[in-house]
């Protein structure tokens, strides 16, 4: 198999306006055949350096071989998804997870926007100060200034819970130094392929430092945000926590008292560094709502969820009111799946069927015969193995088109 060479232009820098739009139709097609719904970039080209035994790798790094920066590849893709119309925007995971500091990581990110639209993953594992004795603080006070002010920018929490969890990502940078800490002692990582994952167990403590200083992250983030309908809820299933652990997490954005009797559980070291005990909002059922469903639903361009209004999809969940909003929202009494009531308090009184939705940009039908010799040359392959047919979710209705904004 050959390396593709820096000048290929589906890997150039996009300088020429030729190079733009064939990267933009690649893209496109990739998305298309993929049946996805938007493109995710997972520390970009820290794959490719952690092959040439690199083990951090910041935006302004360069990817070995290929000559450009990680700035440089996170900024040509968002262009092209931008440029394509895709609805949901480029949904970015920073360099540097999970490292004391990177909050700086996370602003120089927005601000390499230049107003273009952005989503940031798990915005947590970049929330952390290097303050206090133990050079790791709460970042999250200027987190949230940062994403109060760019208002093209959105992203989802990925909320720390206390617990036995499982970490899998396509950061093979922080995959395989995390297996340090890997509960049990167990873990996976490969670096064979075009890209590179890592699985790691992991098991958040209370009474660890580190573990605490990241629950409180995340907490404080959402509470302090002004505008929710770009703060999205999510634990980053299932790094940082299952999502069976939603109700809890609901609970504790409800509830002022909730929060301050699990911060009693916490490390003082880990309080002294945290805003959390200082912060007395308290959402409302209305912005759980929008949170958890409506702008979701509005950054993936699913205009007929995520509100009750005309022509909205009857997808509806009833809960009981109860002061223990962990109880409430563990079991709702009824739901409703496209009209249909499908459990009530629990039970499941009716099975209906879902659908698969993506996007399906318009590129230029030449790029499949320019992808076809590339993959040939270098690859050996065809690139129809990339594709995910309509008949494999067993009938072709089953797939739906997210129409692109142009």
């Amino acid at each position: 198999m050959r390396r593709p060479p820096r000048s290929t232009p589906l890997y150039s820098s996009a300088a020429s306006d030729v190079y733009k739009r064939q990267l933009q139709d690649y893209v496109g097609w990739t998305l298309g055949h993929a049946k996805a719904l938007g493109l995710k970039v997972i520390n970009a080209g820290g794959s490719e350096a952690f092959k040439f035994n690199a083990r951090t790798f910041g935006l302004d790094d360069v990817v070995p071989d290929y000559g450009v920066t990680s700035r440089t590849v996170l900024k040509v893709l968002q262009r092209a998804v931008t440029e394509l119309g895709v609805p949901h925007p480029v949904h970015v995971h920073c360099n540097n997870l999970g490292i004391a500091g990177n909050v700086e990581t996370a602003v120089a990110t927005m601000e390499a926007t230049e107003g273009l639209p952005i989503h940031l993953a798990h915005i947590q594992f970049y929330g952390y100060g290097a303050e206090g004795e133990e050079g790791l603080s709460s970042g999250a006070p200027r987190l949230a200034e940062a994403i109060n002010a760019h208002r093209n920018v959105s992203v989802d929490i990925g909320q720390v819970m206390f617990g036995q969890t499982i970490t899998i990502s396509g950061d093979i940078l922080r995959q395989f130094d995390g297996r340090r800490g890997a509960h049990p002692k167990k873990w996976a990582i490969d670096q064979g392929d075009g890209n590179g994952t890592g699985i790691v167990p992991y098991q958040y403590r209370a009474g660890n430092f580190a573990n605490a200083v990241q629950w409180s992250v995340g907490l404080e983030i959402v509470l302090l945000a002004e505008d929710l309908w770009r703060v999205l809820f999510s634990t980053d299933h299932p790094n940082g926590a299952l999502f069976v652990r939603y109700p809890e997490i609901v609970h504790l954005l409800m509830d002022r008292d909730e929060r301050a009797r699990m911060l009693e559980r916490l490390p003082e070291s880990a309080r002294q560094v945290s805003n959390l005990a200082s912060i007395g909002r308290e959402l409302t059922l209305s912005e759980i709502a929008i949170i958890t469903r409506g702008a979701p639903a509005r950054l993936l361009g699913l205009t007929d969820r995520g509100h009750l209004g005309p022509g909205a999809v009857a997808d509806v969940a009833v809960y009981t009111e109860q002061k223990n909003k962990t109880a409430m929202f563990a079991s709702a009494h009824l739901l409703f799946k496209d009209g249909t009531l499908v459990v009530r308090d629990g039970e499941v009184v009716n099975v209906t069927w879902g659908k698969a939705y993506h996007v399906a940009p318009g590129v230029d039908a030449h790029i499949e015969r320019r992808l076809a010799a590339f993959y040939d040359r270098y690859y050996g392959v065809d690139p129809s193995i990339f594709g995910v047919p309509a008949q494999i979710a067993g009938r072709p209705d089953r797939f739906a088109t997210v129409p692109c904004l142009n």
